[in-house]
């Protein structure tokens, strides 16, 4: 039995969809800036983002009318430095997106590193898929692409019950799963 492990890392920030109040459009990316205001001890903090089809700048809010002596000194810093790793942590927080009625587009920004996987030549192999990010993703289609299949084919392995897992295959997943792979029925 083979073991390996997969992992599924961004390799940019996803599109924001939200509509733009200038020109309607739907899609919007991170400018990877920040606005903080301070009105005497009151702080307020957005990401802004900026519209792919008129460049309209908009402003995501991170948290408003807030005590300067709550929010973390080192937090403060990430602002105002305008931190790309603080970009893509706030873009991946599930309270950003309520809050501002946002959803994330992962399309092409993402890679799947398979490692030093060889073909599956192995009788049964055992794969376990690490996520670095929530990244929405097709189960089938990272199985396919992970083992140069087809999505079709891959389909037809689940049917046949050659690739199993515990996790739920169809449908979207955004955490660690693991599956494993018969060569034969």
């Amino acid at each position: 039995m083979l073991l390996t492990t997969w992992a599924v890392i961004p390799s940019c920030l996803p599109v924001v969809l939200r509509r733009c109040h200038v020109c309607a459009f739907g899609r919007f990316r991170a400018s990877g800036k920040f606005r903080v205001n301070a009105n005497h001890k009151l702080l307020d903090a957005w990401l802004l983002v900026l519209c792919e089809s008129c460049g309209d700048t908009a402003k995501l809010t991170l948290f408003e009318r807030k005590n300067v002596r709550t929010v973390r000194p080192e937090l403060l810093d990430r602002l105002h430095d305008n931190d790309p790793g603080l970009v893509a942590e706030l873009l991946a927080d599930p309270l950003v997106h309520k809050r501002n009625r946002i959803a994330l587009d992962w399309s092409g920004a993402w890679r799947l590193d398979t490692g030093d996987t060889p073909p599956p030549e192995a009788e049964v192999m055992e794969v376990s898929v690490r996520f670095a990010a929530p990244i929405p993703v097709r189960p089938v289609r990272l199985i396919a692409a992970g083992l140069g299949l087809p999505k079709a084919e891959v389909g037809r392995l689940l049917d046949e019950g050659r690739i199993v897992s515990m996790a739920r295959m169809s449908g979207r997943l955004s955490s660690d799963f693991a599956f494993t792979w018969k060569r034969t029925a």
